[in-house]
């Protein structure tokens, strides 16, 4: 640091390089928040839905709904129809489900013929009222593609596999603008399902990045200007920010990793720990300014007071960061490391480039504020003597507050619904209910079959067994609809003894089905079963969107199947709604892994910096206390612990632990040069309270600007860290010191 210090013109290229460097990276930022990008690759439901894929199409849809009176009106239909060809034509597009694209399985004098729905060609030769009596008369369409009554139609669009959240942006524009190109505007009341959801995940992203990047950097260049008034502090602070926040997102593409709404959060953080770390150094300029240091001696004063601070804060916020890593779930570890590296560089910015640019370019005297700092004195002058009169009284408030805390803490519900994490009048939202409410739910679950050779699923007893697994779910209150091969054998037998409701069953004759099956020439019989007729899938709707409800479910299916096996079947589960199922317990496993590594690591990193095991013991309690209280409100509160709030206790933690080395720090100075208990503290409080309250003022303030998001889980991420971060100020400035003087007398080494 001091080589560096007297480098000034290499201080400026190196950090004009890191400012600039990062530009061309970040074009090649990969956006994707697809639900895909946040679950293990090894995950056992990422490989079984792979598998599953390379045989089956993909069940992730975008739903259009269209609601009215002229729904079955020739000309309706025909638009109707021009967009699903529009839509099929566009390269992402696999197939899109519609009245007009679906079979349609009927009756004829020799047998039974597949056909379209609704048929195209025939649309003038048929009154409205036939073809709504077709649709809704079809055995396989109420539910999935109208609505019961007829009152509102849908086309599902059927992707190939998306490689990224813009594909799925791209294709849901595409619909867009047919529905308004083919004059279907008026009709359309809805679009969802998952692409739609991945979008406005998307757009809820774009939409905090655009607020939350300039408002937390222009919050702490405010604060920075109302404490120093200084034009060097804001030119360096904003550049120091750029290099700290286009150097962690450069790392992000180098390594590969996409950009998602977790990810998202880093750029704001950073710039508010970057922030931090600029005000303590520029308040240890200030206060050797006012005691007459001048030049180099005054920079080289205040970076001997927190250079070592300020590295065994970084170290402390990157381990507590960077034990996120240990989450399974990708997002979160891609954080927790992108994060980690920017703090520590940032710290490495402020301590070897910052200095000699100030040392260089700074002009004038420091003159202290009293509209500025004055505040802030008497703020920590009050906490300082709080915890020298009644350090008892405070120790008991502190235990009373940590038992009644306790309980509440056990109401905290582990869930994740990405349905809920918008607002109810969010258009996704609406959308959502709106296609429930007419059709059915828009999260798929499917079962897998698996037979024990080629042709094995024409076997009528291995139908009839699947058959009894699909009954077992209809009963279900969680299943609005279900699809699977079986339905198409019974749905071809009726058909074929013309239209008996007696035989809407599966035929007892294996080679009758083998018959049915090469007779069938639609696009809908490769959906259910794979072309060796050895795999087939059960396809299900659900409106169970949360991963305790599916959870619920799949755990007594799974029980089911285990007492009731489906004859000599493989089964597996797959699809979103087991994704969504596992991503519970990979949460609850990440959330566990990551507090203990951060625990210990910490407290590892405690004891090496004050060699004193009393000591680190110490320095951890205004630490865990913010920890406990967040959790506690949580339970209190009702919010869940889910991918974004999972990552608070890490975040906190790593943040908290900074204010308690700078106290430590000055405490233990004034004490190693033979000050009192009581006036260590009164010293300490005085200025390096000075600068943890601003800090904090400045963190908490950007924190909450990241609480207005419109996604709730980052709403919650930014208000539950700032209401930790107050937590953290109050137990450092006022829980802290009562400690410390109430172990006086007990001479702990190095206290």
């Amino acid at each position: 640091m001091q080589w560096m210090l007297h480098r000034p013109r290499l201080a400026l290229i190196l950090l004009a390089l890191l400012v600039l460097l990062p530009g061309p990276l970040l074009l090649q930022l990969q956006i994707d928040n697809a639900p895909e990008s946040y679950f293990p690759e090894e995950a056992p439901a990422v490989v079984t839905d792979q598998q599953v894929r390379d045989i089956f199409p993909q069940e992730q849809l975008l739903v259009a709904l269209f609601e009215g009176d002229d729904l079955f009106e020739a000309d309706f239909l025909g638009r109707l129809h021009a967009l699903v060809e529009d839509l099929e034509a566009a390269l992402t597009v696999e197939r899109v489900l519609a009245p007009t694209t679906n079979d349609h399985i009927r009756a004829t004098v020799d047998g039974f013929a597949v056909e379209r729905l609704i048929r195209v060609n025939e649309l003038d030769e048929r009154t409205a009222e036939h073809w709504r009596e077709r649709v809704t008369g079809d055995t396989f369409a109420p539910g999935f593609l109208v609505a019961e009554d007829g009152s509102a139609l849908a086309i599902l669009a059927r992707p190939h596999a998306l490689e990224d959240s813009l594909q799925r942006l791209e294709l849901e524009q595409r619909m867009r603008a047919g529905i308004k190109e083919h004059g279907l505007e008026a009709q359309l009341t809805a679009i969802g399902g998952h692409i739609a959801l991945d979008v406005a995940q998307l757009q809820s992203m774009i939409n905090d990045l655009m607020l939350l990047v300039p408002g937390t950097l222009g919050i702490g260049l405010l604060l920075l200007w109302f404490l120093f008034r200084r034009i060097l502090v804001l030119i360096l602070a904003a550049a120091t920010i750029s290099a700290v926040t286009g150097a962690a997102m450069g790392l992000l593409v180098l390594l590969g990793k996409p950009f998602t709404l977790i990810t998202a959060i880093v750029p704001p953080l950073l710039t508010a720990l970057t922030v931090a770390m600029l005000m303590h150094f520029f308040n240890a300029v200030l206060h050797h300014a006012r005691r007459g240091a001048v030049g180099p001696d005054r920079v080289r004063a205040a970076l001997r007071d927190v250079a070592r601070p300020t590295l065994f804060m970084a170290l402390t916020t990157a381990v507590g960061l960077a034990s996120l890593t240990v989450s399974p779930i990708r997002p979160i570890e891609s954080f927790g490391l992108i994060a980690a590296f920017g703090v520590v560089f940032g710290a490495l910015c402020v301590l070897f480039l910052i200095p000699a640019l100030v040392l260089r370019f700074d002009r004038g005297p420091w003159v202290r504020r009293r509209g500025a700092m004055a505040g802030l004195d008497r703020f920590t002058a009050t906490t300082a003597r709080w915890a020298v009169r009644r350090p008892g009284a405070i120790l008991a408030v502190t235990a009373l507050v940590i038992v009644v805390s306790i309980p509440m803490i056990r109401q905290v519900e582990v869930e994740t619904d990405l349905y809920e994490f918008f607002a109810d009048d969010h258009p996704l939202t609406q959308a959502t209910h709106r296609i429930e409410g007419q059709l059915s739910g828009v999260m798929p679950l499917e079962v897998i079959f698996k037979g024990p050779d080629v042709d094995s699923l024409l076997d009528p007893k291995r139908l009839e067994a699947m058959a009894q697994v699909q009954e077992w779910l209809d009963e279900r209150p969680e299943v609005d609809y279900s699809l699977s091969l079986p339905d198409l054998v019974a749905e071809m037998h009726w058909a074929f003894h013309e239209e008996d409701p007696d035989y809407r069953r599966i035929p007892d004759n294996e080679a009758l089905i083998a018959q049915y099956l090469f007779i069938h020439d639609g696009r809908d019989l490769f959906d259910v079963v794979d072309r060796d007729y050895s795999q087939a899938r059960l396809m299900l709707n659900l409106n169970a969107t949360g991963a305790r409800e599916l959870n619920t479910l799949i755990d007594d299916l799974r029980d089911h199947l285990a007492a009731e096996p489906p004859a000599d079947l493989e089964w597996d589960l797959t699809g979103m709604g087991r994704l969504f199922a596992d991503q519970e317990r990979l949460l609850i496993q990440g959330q566990l892994h990551s507090l203990l590594v951060v625990v210990i690591a910490i407290f590892i990193l405690m004891l090496m910096m004050w060699r004193s095991a009393t000591v680190a013991a110490a320095s951890m309690v205004p630490n865990l206390a913010p920890i406990l209280l967040i959790f506690a409100l949580m339970g209190l509160l009702g919010i869940w612990l889910d991918m974004a709030t999972a990552m608070i206790a890490s975040v906190a933690v790593g943040i908290a632990i900074d204010d308690t080395i700078h106290f430590l720090h000055a405490y233990r100075s004034r004490r190693a040069r033979g000050a009192s208990t009581v006036w260590a503290i009164a010293r300490a409080s005085r200025q390096a309270g000075r600068a943890i309250t601003a800090t904090t003022i400045i963190l908490v303030g950007q924190f909450l600007l990241v609480g207005t998001s419109g996604f709730q889980p980052t709403q919650a991420f930014g208000l539950l860290t700032a209401f930790g971060l107050v937590v953290a100020l109050i137990v450092d400035l006022v829980v802290l010191p009562a400690l410390l003087m109430a172990t006086r007398r007990r001479q702990f080494r190095g206290m």
